[in-house]
């Protein structure tokens, strides 16, 4: 099942505007940049769209020049303007611009992604050594035969994708690419249903 995306605007949306946040002389630069921040300070749904399709552009590069991940960029991507929308009584026109608001929430954001790309990959390294059937004396330790069944309890928490990825990936020691391949499904896709299956398989283990 292939992630639905907000379709992120064209660059000629943003060509105004700098990489960091810098609002040039047209677009919503001046008078109308005013009237965007102070729209979206006083919840009007049209100047998020607006914003969107003026700055989205600018925060999905920043994003993907730090995380080298394009499917990863276009979630924080949209994670930003969710958190900035929800944020936005904190947000005061009066000292200092939308944009670069905008631009200190997608720093914070993409630390936040890298920060769970560190757990995430823990939590594999982890896991693919829990997941893996030995005869050696180590299958004798109490401890890591409840880590396999606790592991394999919260696969049943998983949905029938993400479970399909993750197996492939411990159980048949799979690429991305190779799933990608068994599966039919797009790469991206792929890479979607891992990246939210290790996130839902540590918050399950975290819980026991």
């Amino acid at each position: 099942m292939t992630t639905t995306r907000t379709v992120p605007p064209t660059t000629s949306s943003a060509h105004h505007h700098g990489s960091d946040g810098s609002e040039g002389s047209g677009g919503s630069g001046g008078s109308c940049g005013s009237d965007l921040a102070t729209r979206f300070a006083a919840g009007d749904e049209s100047a998020l769209a607006e914003a969107y399709r003026t700055w989205g552009v600018m925060v999905q590069g920043m994003c993907r020049r730090t995380l080298g991940d394009v499917h990863e960029a276009e979630d924080v991507t949209q994670t930003v303007f969710l958190a900035a929308w929800r944020g936005r009584a904190g947000f005061r026109p009066e000292r200092g611009a939308l944009s670069a608001w905008l631009v200190g929430i997608t720093r914070r954001k993409i630390a936040d992604a890298l920060e769970a790309r560190s757990r995430r990959a823990t939590l594999v390294a982890t896991a693919g050594s829990l997941l893996t059937v030995g005869e050696g004396p180590g299958d004798a330790d109490p401890q890591s035969a409840l880590d396999r069944v606790l592991i394999s309890q919260s696969l049943t928490e998983l949905s029938a994708q993400q479970r399909t990825v993750i197996e492939l990936a411990f159980f048949k020691d799979l690429t991305q690419t190779q799933i990608a391949q068994v599966t039919g499904w797009p790469l991206g896709t792929v890479k979607s249903h891992t990246r939210r299956g290790l996130r839902r398989l540590g918050d399950c283990l975290s819980h026991h």
